[in-house]
């Protein structure tokens, strides 16, 4: 019998639907509904035209209507807002947005892809706005665009620090603007833990955004031209892109009695059939589930989307397949910066109170001694029991995306930390060195499960020295130039064995060094002679980062003129390296 399939909505999830229907089935009738121009373009380089990186327009459109219906043989229907679904009659209705003309179309399934829209919450003074934005689609992109070229703004304001935020942020300072963000949370990026997020901001300072945390919009004024913060603080504005995150659009679902989670995504079973069997739904209007947790989550990217799409042209085929939740790798470009992220960070974690564990290390992105590598400062959450990964985040300049994409993948294979060890992965010094940063995260993650090693944490150090805990750094005192931890006592590591007689035994020790590594070594001598023995995971280098990012450039902690990386200088005359 020949199948009649409806799918509302194109872009990644519905666009690749419609093309897997049609290669399993050539005598099928499909309709896909689009209630604007474009039914498939490249959402995630739409900052990048406006930045004009990306030169030409029609480089973002991926399958035209035309292209599309002819090659895949599908009636196409853009303009065509589907505005209710008659579940009992297994009929749409469907509004013409140009003629305003509104008529019903059946179906034997139906599959659901509206998207989401950006959150745009009702500050005083919206109405008279002119110059505020938000980035979804290419009506969007070539609004901004236009403002940008003909208005040559001075000053713009990006509201929110997500990955949309932040490729805005360096998109329009690439356009020669001057930029401020601002985040109501302690952090950009999210999928970070503030470790690492300070990286990130450091670095957006280094690049002069100005940028603001923990304070959000309150008002405008002067039609957008000022921004009042939470705070009181008033900011002049010549464009403003809002980026505060997304919601599903999920009002066919809700007017049609399907199933929505507490987040408003809207609930699909393990084939993302909703609670109508006959009907469907994928991408980012819908709720997921945590690959690892199996909790619910909703994960607004492109690839669950495109692999959501497959999956239900399959089931509804026949094919036993399922989608088993979402793993949320990602990765943005930030300035100079790659940030990368697979799995559960710490705080989610603890938000779900889960046992877990984390290790950073900061290795090089390729072999020291080849020309053009840079560190890849990368941080692993794991089961200290069972050494099951949890997630993995990455913050550097080359190479960091490579090492995510291999922790994914060693999570969906089902490894744990044990294996990462083994991982026989591609070396030559221009890219790699023999122990690949993601084979010394296993080494160290390892260590931890095995019991060979206790670590603490940048957030828990200040306390221990407060309370009178005893810290060691054993670094070179030419290192120390460059900053220490207030507290700490200097024994170089190459000195260490001489002097444990004059160390306490009736108290734990901590161990700090640059990264980590001349730590773990001081930690084993420590351990070997009758110590009770802990290093400082990812060394001072993480602590650094994070308390100046948390105290600023007065911190107390870390001395204000000192940096938490190495200088070259230092590194070529000191006789002990940390090279991890």
């Amino acid at each position: 019998m020949k199948k009649k399939i409806v799918i509302v909505g194109g872009v990644a999830g519905g666009a690749t639907a419609a093309a897997r229907l049609r290669r399993l089935d050539e005598n099928a009738e499909i309709i896909m509904f689009e209630r604007g121009e474009y039914i498939s373009f490249a959402n995630c380089g739409l900052p990048y035209h406006i930045s004009e990186v990306i030169p030409q327009r029609d480089s973002l459109l991926v399958q035209t209507v035309e292209g599309m219906s002819k090659k895949f043989n599908l009636d196409i229907r853009n303009f065509s807002e589907v505005v209710k679904i008659n579940r009992e009659e297994k009929t749409v209705t469907v509004h013409q947005v140009q003629t305003g003309k509104k008529y019903q179309e059946t179906y034997d399934k139906l599959i659901l892809s509206p998207g989401a829209r950006p959150i745009v919450p009702s500050f005083e003074g919206l109405e008279q706005v002119r110059n505020m934005f938000t980035l979804r689609n290419v009506p969007d992109t070539d609004r901004i665009k236009a403002w940008v070229d003909q208005q040559q703004p001075k000053k713009a304001v990006i509201v929110g620090g997500g990955f949309i935020g932040l490729e805005m942020a360096e998109s329009l300072h690439h356009r020669g603007i001057e930029v401020t963000v601002v985040e109501l949370g302690k952090q950009v990026m999210a999928p970070l833990d503030p470790e690492m997020a300070a990286i990130v901001h450091e670095h957006l300072r280094d690049k002069n955004v100005n940028l603001i945390l923990e304070d959000g919009v309150k008002a405008f004024k002067n039609n957008g031209k000022t921004i009042v913060l939470n705070s009181g603080k008033e900011i002049e504005s010549d464009i403003t892109i809002l980026s505060i995150g997304v919601q599903a659009e999920n009002e066919l679902a809700i007017e049609s009695g399907l199933e929505v989670g507490k987040r408003g995504g809207i609930v699909v079973n393990e084939h993302l059939q909703t609670t109508d069997k006959n009907i469907y739904a994928i991408g980012d209007a819908i709720e997921v589930k945590d690959y690892l947790l199996g909790t619910a989550t909703m994960v607004p990217l492109a690839w669950p989307a495109n692999r959501q799409g497959r999956l239900a042209a399959d089931h509804i085929y026949g094919l036993n397949v399922a989608y088993k939740g979402t793993l949320g790798t990602a990765v943005a470009k930030v300035f100079d910066l790659t940030v990368a992220v697979t799995g559960n960070n710490a705080k989610t974690l603890k938000h779900l109170n889960i046992t877990f564990e984390a290790v950073h290390v900061h290795p090089n992105s390729n072999a020291s001694y080849y020309p053009g590598g840079s560190p890849v400062s990368l941080k692993m959450t794991f089961d200290p029991n069972s050494g099951k990964i949890f997630g993995v985040q990455g913050v550097g300049i080359n190479g960091v995306e490579k090492r995510i994409d291999v922790i994914a993948t060693a999570i969906k294979g089902g490894l744990y930390v044990h294996d990462l060890p083994d991982l026989e992965l591609a070396y030559a010094p221009p890219y790699s060195s023999a122990k690949d940063p993601v084979n010394m995260l296993g080494y160290v993650a390892t260590n931890v499960v095995d019991k060979e090693l206790k670590v603490v944490h940048f957030d828990q150090i200040d306390k221990i020295i407060n309370d009178g805990g005893y810290l060691i750094d054993v670094r070179e005192p030419m290192e120390l130039e460059l900053g220490d931890i207030e507290g700490s006592a200097n024994i170089p590591l190459g000195d260490l064995r001489e002097q444990l007689a004059e160390l306490p035994k009736d108290k734990p020790i901590y161990i700090t060094c640059q990264v980590g590594l001349r730590g773990y070594l001081a930690t084993r001598i420590l351990q070997q002679h009758g110590f009770d023995a802990y290093n400082l995971s990812g060394g001072y280098k993480t602590y650094c980062y994070y308390e100046r990012d948390k105290k600023g450039r007065s911190n107390n902690n870390v001395k204000n003129d000192k940096v938490c990386t190495d200088n070259d200088h230092i590194l070529i005359k000191k006789k002990t390296i940390d090279q991890q």
